[in-house]
């Protein structure tokens, strides 16, 4: 990795920090955040590799005891509590947003990158958070859908648009994503 990646990944890994100082909704057992708009910016903005390794640092951050999370929250019980399945697709989850967003990097724009940042985001997110959410709280799959999915869906589609508006302007003003190289004799 060359240094500018190295600033790229630690910058982003900072920016899901500070979006934790924002105040947690608490609406059950998994509180509702602004973490994963950094995810999703994460993604959209760096691509797959760069995107997944400054959540991965995030996380790693938050694993050896710093108080990163909404609310303060930080140390190893974070993972093995009702949100670990949530905070532990966030690597996946970048990776995919940030490997559909530079298969689709010519054509990016803000109702693309928000369809991407459902799918290969929140998607992720809840196809992990939920059932660990369920293994975790003993709980069925209706409490892990009605805890841990429903209450995140209005807010979650909004930061979806908000991060695909940002990597747009990104995009546009300060590419960091470098264009896809074509195969010698493709079109």
């Amino acid at each position: 990795m060359k240094t500018r990646d190295l600033a790229y990944v630690a910058l982003f890994a900072a920016i899901v920090a500070v979006l934790g100082t924002l105040p947690a909704i608490n609406v059950g057992p998994v509180p509702i955040t602004a973490q994963t708009l950094g995810v999703m910016l994460a993604g959209a903005v760096l691509g797959a590799r760069r995107g997944s390794l400054a959540v991965l640092l995030f996380l790693v951050l938050v694993a050896v005891g710093l108080p990163l999370l909404a609310g303060g929250r930080g140390g190893l019980s974070v993972f093995v509590g009702p949100t670990a399945g949530y905070l532990l697709s966030w690597p996946v989850a970048a990776f995919v947003i940030g490997w559909l967003t530079e298969r689709t990097w010519d054509r990016y724009n803000v109702l693309r990158g928000a369809l991407i940042n459902v799918v290969g985001g929140l998607v992720v997110i809840y196809l992990v958070g939920a059932p660990v959410f369920t293994l975790i709280s003993g709980g069925s799959w209706y409490d892990a859908f009605r805890f841990g999915v429903v209450p995140f869906v209005p807010g979650d589609l909004f930061k979806a648009f908000v991060a695909a508006a940002i990597a747009d302007v990104v995009r546009r003003s300060y590419p960091v994503i470098e264009r896809p190289r074509r195969a010698a004799g493709t079109r």
